[in-house]
């Protein structure tokens, strides 16, 4: 493949950000314009000569437009082999003379979908000729240029300037593998709006992700892994991908997997009074309610002092200043909050490499919607765990029902146990957690970790005893047997909300009322993996 000069153009596009200004230069270097519609008229108002698609095709644009560019002129112009004598045969024949370039960006599908369009509507914006064109001119690099995205437009004015209006092969082998990429792109919107909208498939047979990438990053979990992060594309993304950050060094991919986990934590807490998370390595270290964000801050903070050095925090209201100053106070690599005040702001920029992402609304808990896991040879597909409990689904099945206290503090509890990796316990009281344990192979021993934890706390704290005395415990998953409920009544607990279930319930039942514990079933559980 060698450099190509560019001697007609092709321009068809919805978006005409940057249009008039590659008119233009297109212009200076004698390139022949046609185009279609809309953007003919947008060429013209700036002052540009160009020829309409029918002057080519020798046919009018015809049904609603959805007809006018599918014809042999066009495609003939883009397909054929330049240096191929049975190609350029044809094209003397049937009078195709060769397109150089073509400039495409497609019908707003998205866009249509994410206003609530009607069905009629979304349909009109499935766009047909514009990628047939795209893959048309794709296909056949070698000699023609694709661009479909104006943020490209720039580069190929440069290249023309700086060639005399040629293209480069690599140009047009990188803007052929973006061309093919936007065409998948669309197409998985297509195919995804069809599949879960308009016929309700859950899962449908085949499930396109789309995806942009956003950064390659230094590296993934460890050093010696590669790792990029991308995107999603929908238009209802909403979380630390559409996240605005404010400050601090770009964000690796422990800080990526980190702030989601924040985030999707202090989400639960965005109704609610001033809450903040405190993360690490993925799993809740401190979680607090309070009358203000800086003591809820402090509260999280307290329940493990030592973890939550070098952690993630997450708030669910706008930063103050003294909440930045108190988490100024230690070593943090990220803070993310709905929006932050210009003193908070001035607080954190004496910080420069702390990350302070600013995510606006807080992505709803309850949303629907889909995780997927990889592993080796394939995906493992669900739909997202938007599971709520409320004080009315609860059970009560021990003798003495919790009180008031005690019940809001096992919804708080429990609330935070979804968040925590299985198997799960989490201590709370007041509002606030007092000890968690994560991701042991069972669940006495994270019972006996997040007490010991709790204890520990206390000590380094200088209290005269762990916060787990006159708490409530929640678990992710049933209770198997006594022994981890009744650990949790040796550190103090005074009441249990868990799932129920265990085929050993009714042991566990008489264990609690024999300790005097108050115990609800959610009749759900929340394992996180």
């Amino acid at each position: 493949m060698t450099d190509v000069r560019i001697t007609r153009a092709l321009l068809s596009v919805s978006d005409k950000t940057g249009l008039a200004e590659l008119g233009r230069a297109l212009a200076r270097h004698g390139v022949d314009l046609i185009s279609t519609g809309g953007t003919a008229g947008a060429l013209r108002d700036a002052g540009l000569d160009v020829r309409d698609i029918s002057d080519l095709t020798g046919l009018p644009e015809m049904m609603d437009g959805r007809v006018k560019t599918l014809h042999p002129k066009v495609h003939g112009g883009l397909l054929a082999v330049r240096d191929d004598p049975a190609h350029a045969k044809a094209m003397t024949d049937h009078d195709i003379g060769p397109i150089d370039l073509v400039v495409v960006n497609l019908y707003p599908f998205a866009e249509t979908v994410a206003k609530g369009a009607e069905r009629d509507e979304i349909i009109e914006n499935i766009d047909i000729g514009g990628p047939s064109m795209v893959r048309s001119a794709a296909k056949n690099h070698a000699y023609v240029a694709i661009v479909t995205d104006p943020a490209d437009y720039g580069e190929l004015i440069t290249a023309l300037e700086a060639s005399g209006g040629m293209t480069s092969s690599d140009l047009r082998k990188r803007l052929a593998a973006k061309a093919f990429a936007a065409t998948a792109a669309y197409d998985g919107m297509i195919a995804s709006w069809f599949g879960f909208a308009d016929q309700g498939q859950l899962f449908p047979e085949t499930l396109p992700l789309t995806l942009k990438r956003s950064a390659e990053l230094r590296y993934g979990e460890n050093p010696h892994q590669k790792a990029a992060f991308y995107t999603a594309t929908g238009p209802a993304a909403r979380g630390i991908g559409q996240a605005r950050q404010v400050q601090g060094k770009e964000l690796s991919y422990n800080n990526y997997n980190d702030a989601d986990a924040a985030l999707e934590l202090v989400a639960e807490f965005r109704d609610t009074a001033p809450t903040c998370v405190i993360v690490k390595h993925a799993n809740p270290c401190g979680v607090a309610t309070a009358a203000t964000l800086n003591a809820a801050y402090e509260a999280a903070f307290a329940c493990d002092s030592v973890s939550a050095f070098g952690g993630i925090i997450a708030v669910n209201r706008a930063l103050d200043a003294a909440t930045a100053q108190a988490i100024a106070g230690i070593f943090t690599e990220v803070v993310v909050a709905p929006d932050a005040d210009d003193a908070a702001l001035a607080v954190f920029a004496a910080k420069k490499n702390l990350r302070l992402l600013l995510t606006g609304e807080l992505p709803d808990p309850a949303r629907g919607g889909l995780q997927a896991k990889s592993i080796a040879g394939g995906w493992l597909v669900q739909s997202r765990d938007n599971g709520r409990i409320v004080a009315e689904d609860l059970k009560v099945v021990t003798k003495r029902p919790p009180t008031d206290g005690e019940l809001a503090d096992c919804l708080f509890a429990w609330t935070v146990a979804k968040h925590v990796k299985s198997n799960a316990i989490v201590y709370a009281k007041d509002g606030a957690t007092a000890g968690i344990g994560a991701g042991q192979m069972n669940r006495l021993e994270s019972s006996r970790i997040a007490a010991w934890k709790a204890r520990d706390a206390a000590e380094k704290a200088g209290w005269p005893a762990p916060r787990t005395i006159g708490s409530v415990v929640a678990s992710d998953a049933f209770f198997p047997f006594p022994d981890g409920l009744l650990t949790a009544a040796e550190a103090g607990a005074t009441a249990v909300i868990q799932p129920g279930g265990s085929i050993r319930d009714a042991e566990v039942i008489a264990a609690a009322d024999e300790a005097g514990l108050a115990m609800v079933f959610t009749g759900a559980r929340h394992f996180r993996h």
